[in-house]
């Protein structure tokens, strides 16, 4: 896989989040996909995936904007830095009552690639820098 190659997967890793296709999405996967959360834990397969998917869909709605994806010279891994938007609209389990709070959250992820596919995303998110109610 080229560069540019790479670069265009993770664009549309990013593209089918924001349309939330979660089909499309996990159509971009390899099928023993690696996803180190923003919360510390490790899961692997797409069926995980597609629970995080669901359940992170449920409670939040949220946008990548400003994405910006540098990947290596041949294609193995990528990395981008982006933010994300969000509001929190259904309680999650052992968090704080949802009230429609706005978040804006820098963020960045690194990713390995195999095949063609997304084979591990590994994402990092260091903290708020805004946060409202409506």
């Amino acid at each position: 896989m080229t560069n540019s190659d790479a670069n265009q997967l993770i664009q549309d890793y990013y593209d089918a989040l924001n349309a939330r296709d979660v089909d499309g999405f996990l159509r971009l996967l390899t099928e023993d996909v690696v996803h180190d959360t923003q919360q510390g834990a490790r899961e692997s397969g797409k069926a995980a995936f597609r629970a995080f998917l669901g359940r992170t869909g449920r409670c939040y709605e949220e946008k990548v904007v400003d994405l910006f994806v540098m990947t290596s010279p041949d294609g193995s891994r990528a990395a981008a830095e982006f933010t994300l938007l969000g509001v929190y609209v259904e309680t999650e389990d052992g968090l704080p009552e949802a009230e429609g709070q706005r978040y804006s959250r820098p963020a960045g992820a690194f990713f390995e690639i195999r095949d063609g596919r997304v084979a591990r995303v590994s994402n990092a998110y260091p903290g708020e820098t805004a946060s409202a109610r409506d």
